[in-house]
């Protein structure tokens, strides 16, 4: 794995690596850069070249992505310039077989579609195989981590950070079961336990909780979308089908394999000029892979 490390030095880099690692030493597999060209001007040929003398290689990581795009084309719209510049990372990836992450910011403003809050264009998201946006509150330990892509179903997942560790774990359950208030998570929890519950069956669950204010909670939850409202005042978790709502009639999408065009270069391109990345020895294979 080759780690390009662009925001950080090699004294904070020892630092993070001993806080991952537990004072264990760092995997022989694990290449860390701290200085690369941009992408167009030389980059990609110091990433190639790294790949080619490690054909084990299975990620090359990219942190921050603003520093290795490069410029824009002139005359090039935002959205063409942003969707070439992941292009070229998207190149080595499908050439070499290997995934290449882009680690990029997010806007400041929220929004509710996780993908405008990319910063830059729909064309980064447009270019990239998959998209995943990681969101958490400023000073929360826990977060929510947004995935979409072309191979992959778009879904979320509740995150909790571990200070000592640095370490991101998942945790169990939709991500909503983590995002909602407490308690409209105990509700929700009774709930997925025993589906089709009446509010005087949560109630029970939660004696803790007073009555009314279970009844009313359920029945903004399930205006909210949190809860399904069956018949005869019964309630179900949001991801279940009751049986007396009946299955809509949909046709049936056949899965039709999607494969990723060749992105053309756009013409006036700098010339690039080849750059070595330090790493450990290694065979060089100069003959194209594929995954």
């Amino acid at each position: 794995m080759l780690y390009l490390a662009l925001e950080d030095t090699p004294r904070r880099l020892q630092s993070r690596m001993g806080k991952l690692l537990g004072g264990q030493p760092a995997p022989a597999g694990l290449t860390l850069v701290t200085e690369c060209p941009p992408l167009p001007q030389g980059g990609n040929e110091a990433i190639a070249g790294w790949l080619d003398r490690n054909p084990d290689a299975r990620m090359v990581v990219i942190d921050v992505f603003a520093k290795m795009r490069g410029p824009s084309v002139p005359g090039a719209s935002a959205y063409d310039a942003d969707y070439a510049a992941v292009g070229h990372a998207k190149r080595l990836a499908d050439y070499y077989g290997v995934a290449v992450v882009l680690v990029h910011h997010v806007r400041k403003a929220g929004s509710d579609d996780f993908l405008t809050e990319v910063s830059g264009t729909n064309g980064l998201a447009g270019a990239a195989d998959a998209t995943l946006v990681l969101k958490r509150a400023r000073g929360q330990a826990d977060g929510v981590l947004h995935v979409t892509g072309r191979d992959v179903e778009e879904a979320e997942y509740a995150l909790s950070l571990h200070q000592a560790s640095g370490a991101w774990q998942m945790l169990d359950g939709p991500a909503t079961d983590h995002t909602i208030g407490d308690t409209r998570a105990a509700i929700l929890r009774a709930v997925r336990a025993t589906p089709g519950a009446k509010p005087k069956d949560i109630v029970q669950a939660l004696p803790e909780t007073d009555a009314d204010t279970i009844r009313r909670t359920c029945s903004r939850m399930a205006a909210d979308g949190q809860l399904i409202k069956g018949s005869a005042g019964r309630y179900f978790p949001p991801d279940s089908r009751t049986q007396d709502q009946g299955t809509p009639e949909v046709s049936q999408l056949s899965d039709c394999p999607v494969t990723a065009s060749d992105q053309p270069e756009l013409p006036g391109q700098p010339e690039t000029r080849g750059v070595r990345l330090s790493d450990s020895d290694g065979p060089t294979h100069a003959n194209r892979r594929t995954s």
